[in-house]
C-alpha cells in the first residue's frame, strides 16, 4: 500500500465551479505539506465549449508538478426531458455515479482514501461513498448566504404559493442577514420553477449527511452566517453540518510570461482608479434595448470606462458570443467616448484587470468569484445580478457586506436597468461628492485587507484549513461510516 494516502476532489464542470474546486484541493495539498496527493475525477462536460475549458484547465494543472492526478470518467448519455438547467446537471450527476464508485474503488488497495470533496451540486454521489465508507465533504463554490437559504429550503416551501418567492408579500429570513425582501431571492427559485426548487430543495438536504460543508468564504466576510448555519438556526432541531471556512478561494490564472492583454494595455495609459470596469460573466449578456441604456448612462457619467460587451448566445447554448460593436452600439457613441472609454467585444481577462491600479469600480453580474476577485483587489461595486444566487449575493454585497453602491432594477421587466439610475450609481460610486460611494470605497479596501489577513498564516481562514487537514489525516475510513 502506498505511505500516501490521497483526497478524491470531483468537481463540476461549470466555469465558476471547476477551478474554484480545483485551486482548493491545492491548497488542502499545500496545508498537508506532502502528507496526502489529490486525486481529481473529471466528468465529460455536457457541452464543446465547456469541455474544451475543463481540458485546458487539466492540460495546464497536469504539467504544474504538484502531486495531483487526473482521472477522466467515462462519458454518460445526457438525461432526456430536463428543461431546468438545476436539474439536467443533478440527473446528469446521478449517471457517473457507477463509474464515481468504479473509480474511487480502483484507487485501492494502493492508495487509502482519506476523503472524498464534491461539488454543492453532486451530492448525489453520497449514496455510493456512503456504500464505500469513505468520508464524504462538499466543497461550497458559492457564499455562505446561499447555503443557509439551501439548508432552508423545506421550511420555506410552506411558506410559498404556486407563484414562488415572487408572491410573498413578506421578507424572506435567511439566517445571518437582514430580512431579505423576495425580489433578491435567487432568480432559479422563482417564477414558479418547481423542478429547480425541488433539486435545490434535494441538495440542501443531503449537506446534513456530510462530514463536513467546505465553503469559499471567511469569517471575516459572512461571521453572522457563518454563526447561524453553525447555532442550527437554519435547521432546527437538528445537528449542523461542520463548517470549514477556508475563503477566499480566488484562482489568479496563468503565470506565464505572455504578451499584456489589449484591455491591460489600455489601463496603463489611464489614472489611477479612475476608470469603471463593466462585465457580466460568462454567461452574461444583455439585450439590444438595455445596451442602449448602459451606453447613455456611461456617456452621461462622464467617468472612464472599460466595458466588456458579449453578443447573444447561439442558439441552444449558454455561452455568449463576440459582439458586432457597429450593431449593437448607438450611432456616435464610441466617437463621443473616444479617450475615456474603451468596449471590448469578446472575453476579457478579468481577474488581471481589476488587479489593475486604474481600475475604480466594477459593475458585476454578481458571480461570487467575481465579487471575491474584485474585494480582493479592494475594488467596490455596483451589483447588477443575472441569473443564478446573484440577486441574494447583491443584497449580501450592499446590506451585508456594504462594498457596493446599489443599483435599482425594474424586476417587473426582467430586472431592466435605465439610463439614469445607471448614470446616479456611476457617479456615486466614481466621483468624490456621494457618501455612499466613499463608504462603499472605503469598505472595499478594508475587506481586501482582511480576506489577505484570513487566508496568511494565522488567519482564519488559514487556521479553518489547518483544522480540516488535521481532521482528514485521523478520520478513519474503510469500513466505517461516511458521514
Amino acid at each position: 500500500m502506498s505511505c500516501r494516502p490521497t483526497v478524491v476532489l470531483v468537481p463540476s464542470w461549470g466555469s465558476g465551479h471547476f477551478m474554484s474546486a480545483l485551486e482548493a484541493g491545492k491548497r488542502l495539498l499545500a496545508t498537508g505539506r506532502g502528507a496526502f496527493t489529490l486525486t481529481v475525477l473529471v466528468m465529460h462536460a455536457p457541452s464543446e465549449a465547456m469541455a474544451s475549458e475543463v481540458e485546458g484547465h487539466v492540460r495546464r494543472e497536469a504539467a504544474s508538478g504538484l502531486d495531483i492526478r487526473f482521472l477522466q470518467l467515462p462519458a454518460v448519455e445526457h438525461p432526456t426531458g430536463s428543461v431546468d438547467p438545476v436539474e439536467f446537471a443533478s440527473r446528469y450527476v446521478q449517471l457517473h455515479a457507477p463509474h464515481v464508485k468504479a473509480a474511487i474503488a480502483g484507487l485501492r488497495p494502493s492508495s487509502r482514501v482519506a476523503a472524498v470533496v464534491v461539488d454543492l451540486f453532486l451530492t448525489a454521489l453520497f449514496d455510493v461513498l456512503h456504500e464505500l465508507t469513505v468520508p464524504a465533504y462538499v466543497y461550497f463554490a458559492s457564499p455562505a448566504a446561499f447555503l443557509a437559504l439551501m439548508l432552508r429550503l423545506p421550511a420555506l416551501r410552506e411558506d410559498l404559493t404556486g407563484a414562488g418567492f415572487e408572491a410573498m408579500e413578506s421578507t424572506v429570513d435567511v439566517p445571518g442577514l437582514p430580512p431579505v425582501p423576495p425580489s433578491y431571492m435567487p432568480a432559479c427559485l422563482v417564477k414558479a420553477k418547481i423542478q429547480s426548487y425541488d433539486w435545490f430543495e434535494y441538495h440542501g438536504r443531503r449537506f446534513m449527511e456530510a462530514r463536513g460543508v467546505i465553503v469559499n468564504t471567511s469569517v471575516e466576510l459572512e461571521s453572522s452566517v457563518l454563526a447561524a448555519i453553525q447555532d442550527g438556526r437554519c435547521v432546527p432541531g437538528r445537528p449542523a453540518p461542520a463548517l470549514h471556512a477556508i475563503g477566499p478561494v480566488v484562482w489568479f490564472g496563468s503565470t506565464d510570461d505572455e504578451q499584456p492583454h489589449e484591455c491591460v494595455r489600455w489601463l496603463d495609459a489611464q489614472p489611477l482608479a479612475s476608470v469603471l470596469f463593466l462585465c457580466f460573466g460568462s454567461m452574461g449578456s444583455l439585450d439590444a434595448a438595455q445596451v442602449r441604456e448602459v451606453a447613455a448612462g456611461l456617456e452621461r457619467s462622464g467617468h472612464r470606462f472599460l466595458w466588456v460587451l458579449r453578443g447573444p448566445p447561439v442558439a441552444g447554448t449558454r455561452l455568449p458570443t463576440d459582439a458586432n460593436l457597429d450593431e449593437v452600439l448607438p450611432e456616435g457613441f464610441l466617437e463621443a467616448t473616444a479617450g475615456r472609454g474603451l468596449v471590448w467585444p469578446a472575453w476579457a481577462p478579468q481577474r488581471k484587470i481589476l488587479s489593475h491600479a486604474a481600475v475604480g469600480g466594477f459593475v458585476t453580474h454578481c458571480g461570487w468569484n467575481s465579487i471575491l476577485e474584485s474585494l480582493w483587489s479592494g475594488v467596490p461595486m455596483i451589483p447588477w445580478p443575472l441569473y443564478g444566487e446573484q440577486h441574494l449575493n447583491a443584497f449580501e454585497l450592499v446590506a451585508g457586506v456594504g462594498a457596493a453602491v446599489a443599483l435599482e432594477m425594474d424586476r417587473r421587466k426582467g430586472f431592466f436597468v435605465e439610463a439614469a439610475e445607471l448614470e446616479r450609481a456611476v457617479r456615486s460610486l466614481m466621483g468624490g461628492a456621494s457618501e455612499e460611494g466613499r463608504k462603499a470605497r472605503m469598505t472595499a479596501a478594508e475587506t481586501s485587507a482582511a480576506c489577505r489577513k484570513a487566508v496568511g498564516e494565522g488567519g482564519s481562514s488559514c487556521t479553518a484549513l489547518q483544522r480540516l487537514v488535521g481532521e482528514i489525516l485521523v478520520l478513519p475510513t474503510e469500513g466505517n461510516d461516511s458521514r
